[in-house]
C-alpha cells in the first residue's frame, strides 16, 4: 500500500468530471450510471464530450471544408445517429455499416463507401442508394458498369488513391508502398480512363495516408502532398473533380508521453489548401474524414471486480469483461509493444492508497490482460474498473463470441 505520488501511468485524462469518489460520465456518477445500464461490462458514450469535440473542430478548421464521420471507428446505431447531426456526411466500410447510416438519416450525397474488397451485392446496394462509391480496384469499375446498367442510374464513384508516400508517424498506416487500399497513384489514370469508358458519373478522388496521428506537422505535409497528388491526377479525370476527400489521420493520446494533437496549424494548411482548391478545383468540396478523433475520448469501457487475488507477490483483479470485449487495449489490435490504456478505478477516484496491480478479465488465456502492473487505487470485489480512450474502436473490433462470454452493452448518454 502507498500513498506517495507516482509517475504518470498514462496520458493525462480531463474530458470526464468527478465527484468526490465518482467518477461522472453522462452527467451520471458511474455507480448510478451501472444501475442505469442494468449490469457490466458496459461501453458509454458521452454526447457532451463528442459535442465538444466536434466544436472545437469546428473552430479550428476552415469551414469550406466538410468534416466525415468515419462510422467503423464506433457504428453503434445511436452512435452514428447522433453524428449525422454533428458532421456533414458519413462514410461507411460495409454493406451492413451503409445501411446503419442510410436508417440514421445520412444525407445521401454526403454519403461514401470505402473497402478493398466490395461484394458484388453492395457495390449494388451502394449505386441503388445513390451514394459515393471510393473505387479501389479495376474489378470494381467493370461490376458498377454492370449494377449501374441493371439498375438504371450510374454509379456515382471516386477514385480511391494509394498514394506514393506515407504518413509518417502515424500508428496505422493506409497508403504508401504495397497497399490492400485503393490504387496505386501510377495507376489512377488508366483507372479514371476506364471510369469514363463505362460512363460512371466521376466526382473525385479519396487519399487517405494513415491514421493515430498526433504530429500535426507530418498531418500537414500528408495533406499537402495529397492534394498535390489529386491535381496531377485530375489532368486524366473524365471531368473537373467535385469532391478532394484528403482523408484524416488524427490522433489521440493515449500513452505516456503523448500530446493532444495541435489543430492550429493543421487549420491553417487547410486554409491554404482551400484557397488553391478555388483555382484548381473550382467546383469541388475539400472533405476530411475523421473517426476515432471524433468518438475515441468520448467512450469508456466499465467492467466489475469480481475477483482479488495475489500470485507471488503480485496482485491481480479479476474483472467481468476481458480482451472478448476490448480486443485494442489487451494490446491485441495493432500494438507491437504492449502499452496499458488509460485506466481507474471508478468509484475510487479520490482514494489515495494505491497498489501495483495487473487488471485481468475472465478468460482462460493469458492475453486477456486490460491493464499490467498499472498503478492504481486499491479495489475490492465489486468496484469498477474504468478504460478511458474507449470510443473507438471497441465493442465491434472485438471477438465478442470467444468462450462463450456475455456480449458486451452499449449505452449513449448525457
Amino acid at each position: 500500500m502507498s500513498t506517495e505520488k507516482s509517475l504518470p501511468v498514462h496520458a493525462p485524462m480531463g474530458q470526464f468530471a468527478t465527484d468526490g469518489d465518482e467518477l461522472i460520465v453522462g452527467g451520471l456518477p458511474l455507480t448510478r450510471l451501472a444501475e442505469r445500464v442494468g449490469k457490466t461490462p458496459f461501453y458509454a458514450y458521452d454526447r457532451g464530450v463528442i459535442r465538444k469535440r466536434v466544436s472545437a473542430l469546428r473552430a479550428a478548421l476552415p469551414e469550406q471544408v466538410k468534416l466525415h464521420y468515419a462510422m467503423k471507428a464506433n457504428p453503434m446505431p445511436a452512435v452514428v445517429g447522433f453524428m449525422v447531426g454533428q458532421v456533414d456526411g458519413i462514410d461507411v466500410a460495409s454493406g451492413g455499416e451503409l445501411k446503419v447510416a442510410l436508417d440514421a438519416g445520412a444525407p445521401i450525397g454526403e454519403v461514401s463507401f470505402a473497402g478493398p474488397g466490395k461484394r458484388s451485392e453492395e457495390l449494388r446496394q451502394a449505386v441503388a442508394a445513390g451514394v459515393l462509391i471510393n473505387v479501389e480496384s479495376f474489378r470494381e469499375v467493370s461490376e458498377l458498369a454492370r449494377c449501374s446498367e441493371e439498375v438504371g442510374v450510374p454509379a456515382r464513384v471516386a477514385a480511391r488513391v494509394n498514394p506514393d508516400f506515407e504518413l509518417k508517424g502515424s500508428g496505422m498506416r493506409m497508403g504508401g508502398g504495397p497497399k490492400q487500399f485503393g490504387v496505386d497513384a501510377e495507376e489512377v489514370p488508366a483507372l479514371l480512363r476506364e471510369i469514363g469508358k463505362h460512363g460512371l458519373a466521376f466526382e473525385g478522388f479519396h487519399l487517405f495516408a494513415g491514421s493515430q496521428n498526433l504530429k500535426a506537422e507530418a498531418i500537414c505535409e500528408a495533406q499537402q502532398k495529397s492534394f498535390d497528388l489529386a491535381v496531377r491526377l485530375a489532368d486524366a479525370a473524365p471531368c473537373s473533380p467535385r469532391v478532394i476527400n484528403l482523408g484524416g489521420g488524427f490522433g489521440i493520446p493515449y500513452f505516456p508521453g503523448d500530446l493532444p494533437l495541435n489543430l492550429a496549424p493543421i487549420g491553417d494548411n487547410l486554409a491554404h489548401l482551400v484557397e488553391r482548391a478555388r483555382h484548381a478545383f473550382p467546383k469541388a468540396d475539400l472533405v476530411i474524414e475523421l473517426g476515432r478523433y471524433l468518438v475515441g475520448e468520448a467512450g469508456v469501457y466499465v467492467a466489475r471486480v469480481v475477483d482479488r487475488k495475489v500470485s507471488r507477490g503480485q496482485v491481480f483483479l479479476v474483472v467481468d469483461g476481458g480482451l472478448n470485449h476490448h480486443l485494442s487495449a489487451s494490446g491485441n489490435f495493432g500494438q507491437v509493444l504492449r502499452k496499458n490504456y488509460p485506466a481507474a478505478i471508478g468509484n475510487r477516484m479520490a482514494t489515495l492508497d494505491t497498489e501495483s496491480a495487473s487488471v485481468v478479465g475472465p478468460l482462460c488465456t493469458p492475453l486477456d490482460l486490460l491493464a499490467d502492473r498499472m498503478v492504481l487505487p486499491m479495489a475490492e470485489v465489486g468496484d469498477l474498473f474504468v478504460l478511458f480512450q474507449s470510443g473507438a474502436y471497441g465493442a465491434t473490433a472485438s471477438p465478442q463470441r470467444f468462450l462463450g462470454h456475455p456480449e458486451v452493452l452499449e449505452v449513449l448518454v448525457g
